[in-house]
Formats: C-alpha cells, sequence, structure tokens
C-alpha cells in the first residue's frame, strides 16, 4: 500500500467525482496563524465561490470522468488528477507545492 496523504495550502481542496456525485475529501487543519476559529468549508465566504460553481468548473474540465480533481479557490484554478489518489499528490509536486521527500 502506498502513502497517499497529501498536504495542501489551505486555498486547496481534494474532490472525487464518482457514480454521478462530487465528494469532498476533506482534511485536517495543522496549521492557523489566525486567532480565531473559522469554517475553511465556507467557500462562498472566504473565496467567493459557491459549492456549485465549483462542481461547474471541475465537470467542465474532463467532462465529469470519474476520479480525483485539485481546486485551487483562491485563484479558481481546477485540475483533473485522475482516477487514483497518487494522482493528487503527483499534481501538488507539479504545482511546485511540497516535496516528494519532505526530510530532504
Amino acid at each position: 500500500m502506498t502513502d497517499t496523504t497529501v498536504y495542501t495550502p489551505d486555498h486547496y481542496r481534494i474532490f472525487e467525482y464518482r457514480e454521478g456525485k462530487w465528494f469532498l475529501k476533506v482534511g485536517k487543519l495543522f496549521y492557523s496563524k489566525l486567532p480565531f476559529v473559522v469554517d475553511l468549508n465556507d467557500f462562498e465566504l472566504l473565496y467567493g465561490i459557491t459549492r456549485q460553481q465549483i462542481a461547474i468548473e471541475l465537470f467542465r474540465i474532463n467532462g465529469g470522468k470519474a476520479g480525483y480533481y485539485l481546486a485551487n479557490l483562491r485563484r479558481k484554478k481546477f485540475y483533473y488528477c485522475g482516477t487514483e489518489p497518487a494522482g493528487v499528490k503527483g499534481k501538488i509536486l507539479d504545482l511546485g507545492i511540497g516535496r516528494e521527500d519532505p526530510i530532504s
């Protein structure tokens, strides 16, 4: 089994499309500089985009092909990552976020 743990900045979200439905992959916040609690899933408040708009943009990328998608909600950029969770990790690295080996 491969490690598919993915660390992303707070404005990136991972979605999966299967059986005609979109699923948000819920993550955990491990660091925040804010002195108050914010609902990180209130996309409209934080990024000015609704869940419906996100679904439309993700669907446009690949015609609703099953698999994993990555959304940069701050810049309104959307990416198809393939049918395996590891594709998300690869796309994150392609975008210059993180390193293959965090120790190096």
